[in-house]
Parts: C-alpha cells; sequence; structure tokens
C-alpha cells in the first residue's frame, strides 16, 4: 500500500516553566554541576517539584585522579551539598517568584546517593574502547528537510511559539507568566506542510488578566510562523478553559522525563522510550539519542533523502551497538543498506565513549537543552548542541 501524501499531523511544546519542564532544568542543573567538577562523573538525577517543594534523587558519583575512595566519596559529597544554590538559581531564571512556588521560599530536599557498584562496573573499564553501554536499549533519530532546522514543522513551530513568549516575558513589563503549552496542527500535501488548520496556546498570566491574553499573543504567534501560514479557516484555541491563574508546579506536580515527545521529535518519528534529562552522557538513553539525531540529520542535510530515521541498539556493559536500522521513508537517494554498513565508522562504531568523544558530550551543556527540544537547535561555540552539527555532509556524500 502506497504512503499517504495528504494528511494532517499535530505536535505540541511545552514551556520552560512547565511543571515537568521545571522538573527536567533542575535534573540538567545537577548534570552540568557534575560535570563541570569531574567529565567522567555519573548522574542519574530524578527531580520532583510541587507546591513549595523540590525534591531530588538518584545516584551519583565523581572522582579526582590519585584520591583515596574515601577521598572520592567527599569529594562527590561536596558537589551535593553545593546544590541547593545553584538549583535555586535554575528556578529563578525561569521566572517562579509566585506563593505557592517561589525559588528562594521552596522547601528543598536531596536524597542523591552513591552510584550502584553493580552498574559501575559494567560501564567503567580499564580499556577505554571497551566501556560498556549503562543500559540496555533502543534509541532512535529523525531529520526531516520540512523545515530549516531539519526537524518536523508541527514540532518545530510549536517550540517557536513558546520560545518567542519567553522571549517578552522575560523582557519584563508583560502580563504572561512562566507555565505555557502550544499545540499545532498542520495540512500536508505531497508530503510538504501547507498552513497551520489548528493553533492550541495555553499560557499562564496575571491575576485578572485573562481578557486581554489572546489580543497580546497571537501577533507573537503569527510573528514566528512562516507568512500566509495561517489564513481565515485556521482554528485558534487561546487559552480555551479562560482563566490560567495558578500554573507551574503549584498547579500540577512536575517529574523528570515526562516530556520526552516533546524533547524529540512531537510524534512524528519512534522514541526508544528513555528519557534524556538527569543523565550524564555515558547513560546512552541519551547520548546515542543525540548520535542517531546527528546521523540523521547529516544524511538529509546531505540531500541523500527528504526524510531519514536511524535506530540503534545496546546491551548494558557491552560497547558495541547491538543494531542499526536505517529507514530513508522512500525518499533515499542511496541504499539504506550502505548506510546501515558504513555510517557507524563515522562515529567511531558508536561505542558510548566514542560517541562522547566525537561530539565531546562530556561538559556541563545540558541545562540549556531542558526546554524547548533537545533537537532542532544552533551549536554553541562552548560544544552545546554539537549533535546538531552538519559536518559529515561530505562523508556521507562519498557514500552515495
Amino acid at each position: 500500500m502506497a504512503a499517504r501524501s495528504s494528511f494532517f499531523f499535530t505536535s505540541e511544546s511545552v514551556s520552560e516553566g512547565h511543571p515537568d519542564k521545571v522538573a527536567d532544568r533542575i535534573s540538567d542543573t545537577v548534570v552540568d554541576a557534575f560535570l563541570a567538577k569531574d567529565p567522567e562523573a555519573r548522574v542519574a538525577c530524578e527531580t520532583l517539584v510541587t507546591t513549595q517543594r523540590i525534591v531530588l534523587a538518584g545516584e551519583v558519583r565523581a572522582t579526582q585522579p590519585g584520591n583515596t575512595k574515601e577521598e572520592n566519596e567527599a569529594f562527590t559529597q561536596g558537589i551535593i551539598d553545593s546544590l541547593e544554590p545553584l538549583v535555586r538559581a535554575a528556578v529563578k531564571n525561569i521566572g517562579y517568584e509566585q506563593d505557592g512556588f517561589h525559588w528562594e521560599t521552596a522547601k528543598y530536599a536531596c536524597y542523591l546517593h552513591a552510584q550502584s557498584a553493580d552498574i559501575a562496573v559494567g560501564v567503567d573499564s580499564t580499556n577505554e574502547k571497551d566501556e560498556g553501554a549503562g543500559d540496555q536499549g533502543i534509541m532512535f533519530g529523525y531529520a526531516s528537510n520540512e523545515t530549516p532546522e531539519l526537524m518536523p514543522a508541527t514540532l518545530q513551530y510549536s517550540h517557536n511559539i513558546l520560545k518567542r513568549l519567553a522571549e517578552v516575558r522575560h523582557a519584563g513589563g508583560s502580563l504572561l507568566e512562566p507555565d505555557a503549552k502550544s499545540q499545532v496542527t498542520i495540512l500536508y500535501e505531497d508530503d510538504k506542510p501547507v498552513r497551520a488548520t489548528s493553533i492550541v496556546l495555553s499560557t499562564q498570566h496575571a491575576p485578572g488578566k485573562a481578557a486581554e491574553v489572546e489580543a497580546f499573543v497571537k501577533p507573537l504567534i503569527l510573528e514566528v510562523l512562516p507568512e500566509g501560514f495561517t489564513d481565515e479557516n485556521t482554528v485558534w484555541h487561546i487559552n480555551p478553559t479562560g482563566i490560567f491563574e495558578i500554573g507551574g508546579p503549584d498547579g500540577d506536580a512536575g517529574l523528570t522525563g515526562r516530556k520526552i515527545i516533546v524533547d524529540t521529535y512531537g510524534g512524528a518519528a519512534p522514541h526508544g522510550g528513555g528519557a534524556f534529562s538527569g543523565k550524564d552522557p555515558t547513560k546512552v538513553d541519551r547520548s546515542a539519542a543525540y548520535a542517531c539525531r546527528y546521523l540523521a540529520k547529516n544524511v538529509v542535510a546531505a540531500g541523500l533523502a527528504d526524510r531519514c530515521t536511524i535506530q540503534i541498539s545496546y546491551a548494558i556493559g557491552v560497547a558495541k551497538p547491538q543494531s542499526i536500522h536505517v529507514d530513508l521513508h522512500r525518499t533515499g537517494k542511496i541504499s539504506e543498506a550502505v548506510l546501515e554498513d558504513k555510517i557507524l565508522d563515522l562515529i567511531g562504531g558508536a561505542t558510548p565513549r566514542a560517541i562522547r568523544q566525537h561530539l565531546q558530550l562530556n561538559k556541563p551543556i545540558y541545562a540549556r537543552s531542558a526546554a524547548y527540544g533537545h533537537f532542532g537547535r544552533e551549536p554553541d561555540a562552548d560544544g552545546g548542541f554539537s549533535w546538531e552539527k552538519t559536518d559529515l555532509v561530505d562523508q556521507l556524500k562519498a557514500l552515495a
């Protein structure tokens, strides 16, 4: 059966002030704090945020060359003890100074503890090439040429809406508060995005300002959509419940890792199930998913396909990927089998350490990725979003 070329598709995004994103931001702040002290640190941090409360839990480890076991335990504990002001600063940066959730007065509890020795023995190795994956699992990467960012249009525009609202809010003087969600439905014809058929936005606002929200935000939304992308038939739902004054962790509890589709491709591609935030880059849930995006994006950037999905899989404690699958969605100008045979060689075989070295992931670069998607971003000069580079294009073209 031939694939449909005309259809509707929808994706959503959530703002940095959404309770789950607050939790993600805090967890990635912890990752950055550890990597800043030890590039080989191990972190698995979960965060719960709710009314006036922040709770951290998970497993961590940091070491220094020449330290004894006891000295490393003290070193790790020292980092743990330094986290509270960093966590509060992250919440302040998001913008929470509300009675129900305030960066300065929320109760803070930290239950981070040492990493399991059983996990550590599978990941650590005296032979760097044989360093094993931190867990079993499947990871996916995706790219599409329907936007300049090589991302699905539905998700990219949903992100762009919320980023624009956040820019205005952070500039001060607006009626907007931190919590928000967006959703964009697009009509595709001949597999290309044609127009937005529906736009949904729910944004937290200052008390008594409900009636002013639509007139304030609609021009901001139109700024970030392509010209002519909406028309008289586009259905708008701006704060459809009417009032949205109580939001963020005071309105709903937030947990790390509950927005994995927002973080990736908005449902336009498969997801392996593992969240990213709160995990150091030895965890293939994170690093291998970044590698898959990196490879898929370079395939599309090289003009070898209009769309590309890549899956790789791992076994805990085993360095070499167990499998690779490439799907060019009937748009390929190169054999999928050729890519499956050659593409992992471009990143050192995609062992956990090879991925980290190629993408330079052992840096404190993760808090910035916690909101508005881990993909479709501009690479930063300090190594942030290195997986968004398109520096494999020439090598991939040579395979064709």
